[in-house]
């Protein structure tokens, strides 16, 4: 945000209902991708703003391709970090029972994993465990937690001041939402028979992603497929990026999305 305010853009950033300082939805076990993507576009009619960049890490990622895709009239360029031009029914693992996603989309299972930690020490775990190049799969009588010991240090790059930080928001807002979407929200279908997108957009993936190991992904992203639903697409892979590249290499990212946005303003 500093960067692309300081180069001249507005920046804006919200934290999606029932994270960080939002308040929680009611009913969280209902929350959906499209209220999410709902939010943005409310908060563009509020703000007054007819088109905007869009920048999507994970499953903001999704969240920005189902935007693009339903309003892409408000939309001048989307960039996607970790994760491609991706929308919920796409997402087809064949990965086993241990894989993280099918463990934290069935209701109850990480709340027993997470409810013997305190919110610092789960967010602890997750940066530790997704930085790496591997996907995290626990055995038939482990938890996905204990797939990281206690005494692994953070990443070099994560500060344990963020990680204060982040704990602290996730002390507030609870897992509860977090845990519905993305991860419990994969089946929804976005209704867009042809869901292609023709504005300009950026992949910023490192190559040590451990996504670029599920199954077909890093096919998706390399062969023509991707360019099929995103056909002026840009890729900059980042030799030494993890699932984190934003915060481990953030002058190298934000270099990557000024260019960008200079290029499409």
């Amino acid at each position: 945000m500093i960067a692309a305010a300081n180069a001249g853009f507005r920046a804006i950033a919200l934290d999606y209902r029932g994270y960080g300082l939002s308040d929680p939805p009611p009913e969280p076990e209902k929350t959906t991708f499209l209220d999410l993507v709902g939010d943005i576009l409310a908060l563009l009619d509020a703000f007054s703003i007819s088109k905007v960049f869009l920048i999507g890490k994970d499953f903001g990622a999704m969240i920005a391709s189902i935007f693009a895709v339903l309003y892409q009239d408000r939309v001048s360029g989307f960039v996607t970090l970790g994760v491609p031009f991706y929308l919920p029914h796409f997402v087809t693992y064949n990965l086993p029972e241990g894989f993280y996603v099918s463990r934290w989309k069935e209701p109850g299972r990480a709340e027993s994993d997470f409810g013997r930690f305190d919110a610092k020490t789960v967010v602890r775990n997750v940066y530790i465990l997704f930085s790496r190049s591997e996907i995290p799969i626990a055995r038939e009588n482990q938890e996905i937690m204990d797939l990281v010991d206690s005494s692994t240090p953070l990443p070099s790059w994560f500060t344990e001041e963020d990680l204060a930080t982040y704990g602290m928001l996730y002390e507030k807002s609870g897992f509860q939402t977090a845990l519905k979407v993305p991860y419990r929200s994969f089946h929804e279908e976005i209704d867009k028979p042809d869901p292609k997108v023709e504005v300009p957009a950026l992949l910023i993936m490192g190559e040590k992603d451990y996504a670029m190991r599920f199954p077909e992904m890093a096919d998706y992203i390399t062969s023509s497929k991707l360019k099929t639903f995103v056909p002026n697409l840009e890729i900059s892979f980042i030799p030494e990026g993890t699932h984190f590249v934003q915060e481990q290499l953030p002058a190298q990212v934000n270099d990557l999305i000024l260019n960008f946005l200079r290029s499409h303003s």
